[in-house]
Protein backbone atom coordinates (compact mmCIF):
# COMPACT_ATOMS: atom_id res chain seq x y z
CA UNK A 1 0.00 0.00 0.00
CA UNK A 2 1.52 3.51 -0.79
CA UNK A 3 0.72 6.05 1.03
CA UNK A 4 1.26 9.58 0.62
CA UNK A 5 4.41 11.69 0.71
CA UNK A 6 3.75 13.47 4.13
CA UNK A 7 2.06 9.96 5.82
CA UNK A 8 5.12 7.75 4.95
CA UNK A 9 7.97 10.59 5.51
CA UNK A 10 7.38 10.81 9.28
CA UNK A 11 7.58 8.31 11.61
CA UNK A 12 8.95 7.28 14.82
CA UNK A 13 11.50 5.13 15.15
CA UNK A 14 12.08 2.40 17.92
CA UNK A 15 13.35 3.51 21.15
CA UNK A 16 17.54 4.01 20.98
CA UNK A 17 17.37 6.13 18.43
CA UNK A 18 18.60 5.92 15.06
CA UNK A 19 20.47 3.05 13.69
CA UNK A 20 20.92 4.94 10.12
CA UNK A 21 21.13 8.15 8.25
CA UNK A 22 21.74 11.17 9.45
CA UNK A 23 21.13 12.23 13.27
CA UNK A 24 19.90 16.02 13.48
CA UNK A 25 19.79 17.15 17.20
CA UNK A 26 17.32 19.71 18.70
CA UNK A 27 17.07 22.07 21.97
CA UNK A 28 20.69 20.77 22.62
CA UNK A 29 22.76 23.55 22.45
CA UNK A 30 19.73 25.98 23.99
CA UNK A 31 16.12 26.38 22.88
CA UNK A 32 15.39 26.03 19.56
CA UNK A 33 18.42 25.17 18.42
CA UNK A 34 19.44 22.93 15.56
CA UNK A 35 22.64 21.21 15.69
CA UNK A 36 23.29 19.22 12.16
CA UNK A 37 25.70 17.09 11.08
CA UNK A 38 29.50 18.74 9.77
CA UNK A 39 29.20 18.91 6.01
CA UNK A 40 27.61 17.60 3.40
CA UNK A 41 25.30 14.74 3.63
CA UNK A 42 25.50 12.34 1.24
CA UNK A 43 22.64 9.77 -0.44
CA UNK A 44 23.12 7.26 -3.45
CA UNK A 45 20.68 8.01 -6.42
CA UNK A 46 17.50 5.82 -6.39
CA UNK A 47 18.01 4.97 -2.08
CA UNK A 48 16.47 7.10 0.64
CA UNK A 49 17.67 9.87 2.85
CA UNK A 50 16.68 9.28 6.59
CA UNK A 51 17.14 12.22 8.50
CA UNK A 52 16.66 11.33 12.59
CA UNK A 53 15.42 14.40 14.62
CA UNK A 54 16.69 13.91 18.20
CA UNK A 55 15.04 16.34 20.98
CA UNK A 56 16.82 17.28 24.24
CA UNK A 57 14.62 19.54 25.76
CA UNK A 58 10.68 20.74 25.55
CA UNK A 59 8.50 19.24 22.13
CA UNK A 60 9.22 21.63 19.49
CA UNK A 61 7.64 22.17 15.87
CA UNK A 62 9.95 22.38 13.19
CA UNK A 63 9.77 22.37 9.45
CA UNK A 64 12.08 21.31 6.59
CA UNK A 65 11.49 22.80 3.80
CA UNK A 66 13.40 22.40 0.09
CA UNK A 67 12.92 24.89 -2.91
CA UNK A 68 15.64 23.35 -5.42
CA UNK A 69 15.21 19.51 -5.05
CA UNK A 70 12.30 18.73 -7.68
CA UNK A 71 15.11 17.69 -10.20
CA UNK A 72 15.84 14.62 -7.02
CA UNK A 73 12.86 13.95 -5.04
CA UNK A 74 9.16 14.63 -4.80
CA UNK A 75 9.65 15.97 -1.22
CA UNK A 76 8.95 19.67 -1.07
CA UNK A 77 7.82 20.99 2.71
CA UNK A 78 7.43 18.95 5.88
CA UNK A 79 6.28 20.19 9.57
CA UNK A 80 6.86 18.15 11.97
CA UNK A 81 5.80 18.56 15.75
CA UNK A 82 9.46 16.04 18.00
CA UNK A 83 8.56 15.37 20.83
CA UNK A 84 11.45 12.89 21.62
CA UNK A 85 12.51 11.26 18.46
CA UNK A 86 11.18 11.43 15.04
CA UNK A 87 11.93 9.95 11.40
CA UNK A 88 12.06 12.04 8.30
CA UNK A 89 12.55 9.76 5.21
CA UNK A 90 13.21 11.80 1.70
CA UNK A 91 12.75 9.26 -1.15
CA UNK A 92 15.92 9.65 -3.80
CA UNK A 93 14.31 9.70 -7.49
CA UNK A 94 15.73 6.75 -9.22
CA UNK A 95 16.31 8.59 -12.68
CA UNK A 96 18.16 11.50 -10.59
CA UNK A 97 21.58 12.82 -11.90
CA UNK A 98 24.80 13.61 -9.68
CA UNK A 99 24.23 16.70 -7.82
CA UNK A 100 22.92 18.45 -4.86
CA UNK A 101 20.12 20.20 -3.53
CA UNK A 102 19.41 21.99 -0.05
CA UNK A 103 17.21 21.05 2.45
CA UNK A 104 15.87 23.85 5.14
CA UNK A 105 15.02 23.62 8.90
CA UNK A 106 13.16 25.76 11.16
CA UNK A 107 12.33 25.67 14.36
CA UNK A 108 10.69 28.72 16.83
CA UNK A 109 8.39 29.48 13.89
CA UNK A 110 11.32 31.09 11.74
CA UNK A 111 13.16 32.26 14.54
CA UNK A 112 15.94 29.65 14.20
CA UNK A 113 17.03 28.34 10.88
CA UNK A 114 19.95 26.38 9.53
CA UNK A 115 20.57 24.57 6.15
CA UNK A 116 21.66 21.03 5.19
CA UNK A 117 23.01 20.45 1.74
CA UNK A 118 22.36 17.03 0.29
CA UNK A 119 24.71 15.81 -2.17
CA UNK A 120 23.32 13.37 -4.53
CA UNK A 121 26.08 10.84 -5.47
CA UNK A 122 26.04 7.85 -7.97
CA UNK A 123 25.41 4.20 -6.43
CA UNK A 124 28.85 2.94 -6.60
CA UNK A 125 31.08 5.65 -4.86
CA UNK A 126 29.57 4.88 -1.12
CA UNK A 127 29.16 1.04 -1.53
CA UNK A 128 32.41 -0.86 -1.53
CA UNK A 129 33.94 -3.01 -4.32
CA UNK A 130 32.89 -6.85 -3.97
CA UNK A 131 36.44 -7.67 -3.63
CA UNK A 132 36.48 -5.79 0.01
CA UNK A 133 33.29 -7.10 1.11
CA UNK A 134 33.44 -10.24 0.05
CA UNK A 135 36.53 -12.70 -0.01
CA UNK A 136 37.83 -13.82 -3.38
CA UNK A 137 35.98 -17.36 -4.33
CA UNK A 138 38.32 -20.15 -5.38
CA UNK A 139 38.57 -20.57 -8.89
CA UNK A 140 38.93 -24.39 -10.74
CA UNK A 141 41.85 -24.47 -12.70
CA UNK A 142 42.15 -27.86 -15.24
CA UNK A 143 41.26 -30.54 -12.52
CA UNK A 144 37.45 -30.93 -11.51
CA UNK A 145 37.10 -30.13 -7.46
CA UNK A 146 37.02 -33.56 -5.86
CA UNK A 147 33.49 -33.08 -4.31
CA UNK A 148 32.16 -32.68 -7.86
CA UNK A 149 33.70 -35.50 -8.70
CA UNK A 150 31.97 -37.32 -5.51
CA UNK A 151 28.97 -35.98 -5.94
CA UNK A 152 28.84 -37.34 -10.01
CA UNK A 153 30.18 -40.74 -8.82
CA UNK A 154 26.76 -40.44 -6.35
CA UNK A 155 24.41 -39.39 -9.57
CA UNK A 156 25.34 -42.30 -11.58
CA UNK A 157 25.13 -44.74 -8.41
CA UNK A 158 21.93 -43.20 -7.70
CA UNK A 159 20.51 -43.54 -11.07
CA UNK A 160 21.56 -46.89 -11.52
CA UNK A 161 19.88 -47.47 -8.11
CA UNK A 162 16.66 -45.79 -9.57
CA UNK A 163 16.74 -48.04 -12.36
CA UNK A 164 17.70 -51.38 -11.26
CA UNK A 165 16.45 -50.97 -6.88
CA UNK A 166 19.82 -52.48 -5.67
CA UNK A 167 20.49 -51.16 -2.51
CA UNK A 168 23.86 -51.07 -2.40
CA UNK A 169 23.77 -48.34 -5.24
CA UNK A 170 21.33 -46.52 -3.23
CA UNK A 171 23.99 -47.06 0.02
CA UNK A 172 27.12 -46.29 -2.16
CA UNK A 173 25.85 -42.76 -3.61
CA UNK A 174 25.11 -41.80 -0.04
CA UNK A 175 28.52 -42.87 1.05
CA UNK A 176 30.28 -41.17 -1.42
CA UNK A 177 28.33 -37.81 -1.00
CA UNK A 178 29.11 -38.04 2.66
CA UNK A 179 33.00 -38.62 1.52
CA UNK A 180 32.68 -35.57 -0.65
CA UNK A 181 31.52 -33.28 2.42
CA UNK A 182 34.04 -34.30 4.80
CA UNK A 183 36.64 -34.15 2.17
CA UNK A 184 35.66 -30.17 1.18
CA UNK A 185 35.29 -29.29 5.56
CA UNK A 186 38.20 -30.92 6.51
CA UNK A 187 40.28 -29.46 3.55
CA UNK A 188 39.58 -26.02 4.61
CA UNK A 189 41.02 -25.69 7.97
Amino acid sequence: MNLPLPVSAVMTPPAGGSDHGYDIHLNRGGINSIDIPNGDVSVEIGSTLTLCFINHGAPIHITANTSNASMYTEFFHENMYVVDTSVLAIPINRDSREGFFDLDIIAGYGAVRTGLRVQIIPVQRLRPTVQEEFPLQPVAHGRPHLLMVMMGISLIFYSAWLYTKTEFLNIAAFLFLILGALYTWYRQE
